[in-house]
């Protein structure tokens, strides 16, 4: 790796007075599992001057709950997740989706918010520098999105546009699911926005100086049926190929509300309305699942060679609905 000053901020305000001392040129790490291989690569044309190590500053590693929800810190490991008994009950669907990423030894280092922050792992987007060069594409400022004409088994088939990577979090369907929200800390203060906004076609939408500090998802309610199915070619290992999460309310068998969130299928989390259109107020049986399964990809534009993906997404969907 390229050489760089590394700061241990003692407070969040020295780490975001950090980031902007280093306008556009800081990193923060936390973790590490996703940074530390993209600096080792090169995949980015512009090496951060500057890491800012966000582990020695005190407060952002908790789990809280209370009657409004459960607050977590963006500095939470993501094997504590697993196992907190205040996620693993009216959560549980944040804990299988924690439990799902990568290996033990990643969620052992890996924190919440470095889940949520990641970058996408498209094959052109990731080619390492040292082998013959980067590969410049949309998303890095200059170029066109090569998987449209290249290699898209595992791109976008619903929302792309100039890009079509797919956003790789788990645990960002897996909060848009149960309507959680992100706390951000910057200059200007903290301020809080839906999971389902912080993402676009081409990122996420914290400015250069800004932190995530902190989730918080509201209390489901009691009759919350909640789901996290994924699909991935090595089942102990892989980022999804398609993943479903699923909070339904149910009441006597039939359908009360619902939020179903497709992941890997389009640059962010993808919010499946028209199949909880489908079930909402019906009971919960074989052809109203197969019926909102359908509905969950009925905008689907798969590219040249990720049109699977579109029956993979449905039968997740049905699963899901009826587990």
């Amino acid at each position: 790796m390229k050489s760089f000053k590394h700061f241990n901020a003692r407070s969040l305000d020295e780490a975001v007075a950090r980031l902007t001392d280093y306008p556009g040129k800081a990193s923060l790490i936390a973790g590490g599992t996703d940074l530390l291989g993209i600096l080792k690569d090169e995949i980015l044309p512009d090496y951060p001057q500057a890491l800012v190590n966000l582990k020695t500053v005190p407060g952002i590693e908790f789990i809280d709950e209370d009657d409004a929800g459960l607050s977590i810190g963006a500095l939470v490991k993501l094997s504590r997740l697993c196992r907190s008994s205040a996620v693993t009950g009216k959560y549980r669907l944040l804990a299988r989706a924690a439990e799902s990423v990568a290996t033990p030894q990643i969620r052992n280092m890996g924190t919440v918010g470095g889940n949520l922050c990641q970058e996408n792992r498209c094959w052109y987007y990731r080619y390492p520098h040292p082998m013959g060069g980067r590969i410049l594409c949309h998303r890095k400022g200059e170029g066109p999105c090569h998987a449209v004409k290249g290699d898209n088994r595992y791109h976008a088939i619903l929302g792309g546009k100039k890009c079509f990577a797919v956003c790789p979090s788990d645990m960002a369907v897996a909060i848009a699911a149960l309507d959680g929200e992100i706390k951000i800390a910057g200059p200007a203060g903290e301020r809080m926005i839906p999971v389902a906004d912080f993402y676009h076609t081409t990122g996420n939408i914290l400015k250069p100086n800004e932190i995530v500090t902190e989730i918080r998802v509201p209390r489901p309610p009691s009759h919350s049926m909640q789901a996290f199915l994924k699909f991935r070619l090595r089942e102990s290992v892989d980022f999804a190929v398609v993943s479903v999460a699923s909070a339904i309310s149910v009441s006597k068998g039939v359908c009360e509300d619902a939020r179903i969130v497709l992941g890997a299928v389009a640059p962010v989390p993808y919010r499946a309305r028209a199949a909880e259109d489908a079930i909402r107020g019906k009971p919960l049986d074989e052809s109203t699942a197969r019926q909102a399964a359908d509905a969950a990809v009925i905008k689907a534009k798969p590219l040249g060679m990720n049109a699977y993906k579109i029956e993979i997404a449905k039968t997740l969907v049905r699963r899901a609905i009826l587990s």
